[in-house]
């Protein structure tokens, strides 16, 4: 079930006024695609279900800010990811090379045919797996990208770098990732 945003507007305004019972009910209706989506960037479940609340506490903190020019779940999405973004990152400094050690501007040169993986006929938890056992910045930008549905543009973004590092990073980690999946 989908939920329309002339269902969500009017638990809006109530948060705006500080409705508890609207801000319980708004949490009540997203917290489990939330839940998942810090657990896709933390990997752990204690920790995603803090960076959850956190993000739901930030978003009521916030609510005045929300415009609507997209849909709340989407506007809440991104705050999730974000902060989910920022406790992985704090919490794991030496785990994610810089990505400046990482990239360096590359022309792209399309998708690469001998590169080719039939992921159709692979299992989702293999694909899964793979993208977990990735380097980290691979795995946070192929799980924004390929999980979390973001473009480019909004991952550049999310991340704080360029677009064409950006592009290469994505190209690099859709290379590694398509390795790991050959080795399956």
């Amino acid at each position: 079930m989908t939920v329309t945003s002339q269902h969500t507007d009017p638990l809006i305004a109530l948060c705006r006024e500080g409705n508890r019972s609207a801000q319980f009910e708004l949490y009540n209706r997203y917290y489990k695609a939330m839940y998942n989506t810090a657990l896709r960037v933390v990997k752990d479940a204690h920790w995603a279900e803090d960076v959850m609340q956190e993000a739901f506490l930030k978003a009521f903190t916030k609510i005045d800010t929300y415009k609507g020019e997209v849909a709340f779940g989407a506007w809440l999405k991104r705050i999730v990811v974000n902060h989910s973004l920022d406790c992985y990152k704090k919490l794991n400094q030496g785990a994610m090379d810089p990505l400046e050690d990482v990239l360096y501007k590359v022309e792209d040169d399309g998708y690469k045919e001998e590169l080719k993986v039939d992921f159709q006929q692979m299992q989702v938890q293999q694909v899964n797996t793979a993208i977990n056992s990735l380097k980290e910045n691979y795995r946070i930008i192929l799980t924004l990208l390929y999980i979390e549905g973001y473009d480019q543009e909004e991952i550049s973004e999310i991340m704080g770098i360029s677009a064409g590092n950006c592009r290469t990073t994505l190209s690099r980690a859709k290379e590694s990732l398509i390795k790991k999946l050959k080795g399956l």
